[in-house]
């Protein structure tokens, strides 16, 4: 390289003064030095992302902190959500030309070198900002020697980062008293609630902090707290800052006298999605903070009601996105088991997956809503299911079986679909059954009434696809992770007709007591549901969809021991109609009836329960029940279309699975069915009275 630039000098070179040569040969090799070394021993910045960590709900509102492993709060700090005004005022007292200039402020070091030896001590070290950063990162004796390091590791991180970026460095790594480190962690543990908006006594006191932190903590030190922050009210009046009246207001305002408790809410749930990303950062949740802190507080006070080993676990799912929006891992974390996440516990399902199994049954045209299935006591070899009641109701259709929660109808309904089909079928959808504890682990005909382990977060999952037309999609815990979710494909789990039949059905199975039916009810969510208790009483579920939600609560001791007469109609039911009206409220056009079968083209009248018990409902001439329609050719030509006929005491609307009949020319109700399979014919009043027949139709093309 010398002789490069010697070459390059040619005769010019020649010409200088050896002394010039010499001491131009020395500058570039301590420039060559310098590089060498900022390359060899950079600042360790990368200290300055050991963080604590901060979950968020999905807008940004706080719901958990979580300190370092060593136990600091260390907060990353962002300009833009820090007070302006406390910048500003930072600035001003600590290092006014922290804007010009490139890490050390040599104006200000040659007033502080001369103050102090007019003193004869230390008045003023003339550290900038940087340089203070610098210390933060590589902590030294306050020794000659380290000032210079410090000095030079300035210019170093002025040469990497932003003003602004160094800014939040120092503001994420400035000492506050304790294990409190940065401005977020200050402002929350001393004043609860975040930097974004502070007044003129809490400016003053996190600008006093960081140069004394032990001796100025109002926690411990009230004194030393009082006297500093007064020292920086003074100087902010003295700046121009601060009125008098105002620095007088901001020296005798109260000092905070204890710190406050981080936010903790969402205890679980903001465990479970901070351990779904790698970010150093803060993480934003799916959780929705007003809906998730009213859940908590409900299944707490309702947990408080029950004996004192009682837990309940509750989740709430946006289906469209499969965000979860409120996620209840316990009741309580002073009880029993409440330090576990009970919403990823397997337990007994009882009968909650009976409508996947009819659902399987519906695609495979083995049977429909309307098709006659008997409840009868039967022995499938060696297992012989009986009903909650020990009593059996012959034949029945489908959906009754379904709405009553009958065994043996949801056992033939499993043996003809096949356990080990619908069992792999779920774990394909990513809810797998956990098989119990035997030797050819096989839950077999069983699974129908529970005899495999499912969780909360599973049955959310399955729900939600029922919800949504049958296409099973994972969870989803992290806003981030919402549209790489959606981009995958989802797998397949029941037929959307057979879905759409399995919450018809569901929706007109009998409400808990005192509860009228949300499709009676103006606002109100109609909310398709089902129920479940596993043998021995030890586990009370109820599931269920309304709308874009779908909702799972369970209710039983953490340790399986079982509660004689809890069923999940009586001890879960309940509150899971409460958690669908709290999401209604809180959560808008995503918890609304949309697949009501009452649409909004329909007149919105509605009627007192009496007038149901008055009249009845409509009658359907054509089709009639259990009819086969053939829907293919004739002599060569296609098959007319089939005209609904009813009768009742207002102008009827009619419904094919859901969906709105076309009206003809002559404003009659036609259709022309599509594909063989089963269908279900609804005929609806103007003041809400429904019938419903299922019919077969057959020559179409297959579905």
């Amino acid at each position: 390289m010398l002789s490069d630039l010697r070459a390059g000098l040619g005769g010019a070179w020649q010409v200088l003064p050896r002394r010039a040569r010499h001491a131009l040969l020395a500058l570039l090799g301590l420039v060559v030095t310098v590089l060498v070394l900022d390359r060899l021993f950079p600042p360790p910045l990368e200290r300055g992302e050991e963080l604590a960590q901060w979950v968020t709900d999905h807008e940004g509102r706080p719901l958990r902190a979580f300190p370092m492993a060593d136990g600091r709060w260390r907060l990353p700090a962002e300009v833009d959500e820090i007070d302006p005004v406390f910048l500003d005022a930072l600035l001003a007292v600590e290092d006014k030309r922290f804007r010009e200039h490139g890490g050390v402020d040599w104006i200000a070091m040659v007033r502080a070198v001369a103050s102090s030896a007019r003193a004869g001590h230390v008045v003023s070290g003339g550290s900038t900002i940087t340089m203070q950063t610098a210390r933060l990162l590589e902590p030294r004796p306050r020794t000659v020697g380290s000032k210079l390091i410090e000095m030079m590791r300035a210019h170093q991180i002025e040469a990497r980062l932003s003003k602004d970026e160094i800014l939040e460095l120092y503001l994420t790594l400035a000492p506050y008293g304790g294990n409190l480190e940065g401005v977020r962690a200050a402002s929350w543990s001393y004043f609860g609630h975040g930097p974004d908006r502070l007044s003129d006594d809490e400016i003053a006191l996190l600008i006093a902090l960081p140069q004394s932190p032990e001796q100025r903590r109002p926690d411990r030190r009230e004194a030393g707290a009082l006297a500093g922050r007064s020292e920086i009210a003074g100087k902010l009046e003295r700046l121009g800052f601060l009125s008098s009246q105002r620095a007088e207001e901001a020296r005798t305002a109260d000092l905070p006298s204890s710190r406050h408790a981080f936010p903790n809410l969402a205890w679980h749930a903001s465990a479970e999605a901070r351990s779904r990303t790698e970010t150093l950062g803060d993480v934003r949740s799916t959780i929705h903070r007003p809906l998730q802190a009213e859940l908590e507080a409900m299944l707490a006070t309702r947990a408080g009601l029950l004996d004192e080993h009682v837990q309940i676990s509750a989740i709430v799912v946006d289906i469209p996105t499969r965000a979860v929006r409120a996620a209840v891992g316990s009741a309580d974390r002073g009880r029993p088991g409440g330090w576990i996440d009970l919403t990823e516990q397997p337990r007994s399902p009882g009968s909650t997956l009976k409508p996947f199994i009819y659902g399987l049954a519906f695609d495979d045209g083995i049977a429909g809503p309307g098709t006659v299935i008997s409840d009868l006591p039967k022995r499938f070899d060696a297992y012989q299911p009986e009903n909650f009641d020990r009593s059996f109701r012959g034949d029945v259709t489908v959906a009754e079986a379904l709405q009553h929660s009958l065994n043996v109808p949801a056992v033939l309904a499993l043996a003809e679909i096949g356990p080990h089909r619908f069992a792999a079928l779920l774990a394909l959808s990513g809810a797998p059954p956990r098989m119990p504890q035997s030797a050819d682990q096989d839950a077999g005909l069983a699974l129908a009434l529970g005899g495999a382990g499912m969780t909360v977060r599973d049955l959310a999952l399955l729900y939600s696809a029922l919800g949504d037309g049958g296409v099973a999609r994972p969870l989803v815990w992290v806003e981030e992770d919402i549209e790489r979710a959606a981009a995958r494909p989802g797998q397949r789990l029941v037929g959307e007709a057979s879905a759409r039949s399995i919450l018809e059905i569901l929706a007109r199975a009998p409400t808990p007591s005192g509860r009228m039916p949300g499709r009676l009810t103006e606002d109100a969510p109609d909310l398709a549901f089902k129920t479940g208790t596993s043998y021995g009483f030890r586990d009370a579920w109820a599931a269920g969809v309304s709308g874009d939600l779908a909702f799972v609560v369970w209710v039983g001791r953490a340790d399986g021991a079982p509660r004689p007469g809890e069923t999940g109609r009586k001890a879960a039911l309940p509150l899971l109609f409460e958690i669908a009206d709290r999401a209604e409220h809180h959560l808008p056009g995503q918890g609304e009836a949309s697949r009501r079968i009452l649409t909004s083209a329909l007149p919105q009248v509605r009627a007192a329960q009496r007038q149901f018990d008055e009249a009845g409902p409509p009658e359907i001439l054509f089709p009639p029940r259990d009819a086969e329609l053939w829907a293919g050719t004739l002599d060569g030509h296609p098959a007319r279309d089939f005209v609904m006929s009813g009768r009742g005491e207002t102008a009827l609307t009619w419904y094919i699975d859901g969906q709105p009949a076309r009206i003809d020319a002559a404003g009659l109700p036609v259709w022309s069915p599509e594909r063989s399979g089963f269908y279900t014919i609804t005929a609806v009043d103007e003041v809400g009275r429904t019938s419903r027949v299922e019919v077969r139709v057959i020559g179409a093309p297959p579905a």
